[in-house]
């Protein structure tokens, strides 16, 4: 697959993966606000900011793979 084909399909993955993301965290974020409606601010904190940047991870681990060379076909060895 092309360098240019591999970046459109990151693309479309990464506009695919982030929204189903950002609902996810936020569901998660809210369910557990009303399941712990008593604890630290800070638990919060902690959740969103950590859930605000593993999103990165699947799409950092794509980058390498979009930007990867095709690798050339071997030539078959001459005979004689």
């Amino acid at each position: 697959m092309s360098v240019r084909a591999k970046k459109l399909v990151g693309t479309i993955l990464t506009l695919i993966w982030l929204p189903i993301y950002a609902l996810l965290a936020a569901a998660v974020g809210s369910h557990l606000a009303h399941t712990m409606p008593n604890a630290p601010w800070y638990v919060l904190f902690l959740y969103y900011a950590l859930a605000g940047t593993l999103w990165i991870v699947p799409v950092g681990m794509m980058f390498p793979w979009m930007y990867r060379e095709p690798q050339a076909k071997p030539k078959p060895k001459a005979k004689g």
